[in-house]
């Protein structure tokens, strides 16, 4: 992980150390009864974790290994566990853990765009970490902000990548379909295509271009 991701890891170790992880949670009682907390098996536990299995705490006390998991292995599904958010309302917490996620978030993302392919397994494309993040129930417009100001050969990669991978023919209207379709996104990959003209990527470039030129 690089420095700003570890630095947003210890700040959520930090914003939720007060809620305490038990080894065993209370399920419903007429379909799960008690759970044991394996380590070995969060998978299993992310999809009931919240709804069938646990508390609000419970949920809490767990984030911080969650998270952590996300980005350094390819065991957990971002859409599953970003989906607790929303379900827990996560907007209502403290402001301390409210920033907590959304530092976690940024760090992500600008991890992501940092290097193409990504280094995250839970995260292969950049497509990946904003559909998640849509389950989160905010708007990823601080995400294409971030794109926007990421001006890096990675960044124009993922880019060109998204472009290429939609079809914009049976898309539906998006934030990020409008984002991608501007003037100033097809300019991007004008600019990338003239400065790596003679790289491996350089067709994938040109093609994206060229689907935002119809």
């Amino acid at each position: 992980m690089d420095d700003e991701l570890l630095a947003a890891m210890a700040r959520v170790q930090d914003a939720f150390v007060r809620y305490p992880r038990r080894g065993v949670l209370d399920g419903c009682p007429h379909c799960r009864g008690s759970v044991l907390v394996d380590d070995h098996d969060l998978f299993a536990l992310t999809i009931s974790l919240g709804n069938t299995v646990g508390s609000r705490d419970d949920v809490k006390s767990l984030l911080p290994v969650l998270l952590e998991r996300l980005v350094m292995s390819g065991e957990l599904d971002p859409h599953i566990v970003f989906g607790k958010f929303s379900h827990e309302e996560w907007r209502t917490w403290p402001q301390v853990e409210q920033e907590a996620v959304d530092g976690y978030l940024d760090a992500v993302w600008r991890s992501v765009l940092a290097g193409h392919p990504s280094r995250f397994e839970s995260f292969l494309d950049a497509v990946t970490f904003l559909d998640a993040t849509l389950l989160i129930g905010e708007s990823i417009d601080r995400f294409l902000h971030i794109w926007d100001v990421t001006l890096t050969a990675s960044a124009d990669r993922h880019l060109a990548e998204t472009v290429n991978g939609l079809n914009f023919a049976a898309q539906k209207p998006s934030a990020l379909g409008d984002w991608l379709r501007r003037d100033t996104t097809r300019d991007r990959l004008h600019r990338a295509f003239e400065r790596d003209h003679d790289s491996a990527w350089a067709d994938d470039l040109a093609r994206a271009y060229d689907l935002l030129r119809v």
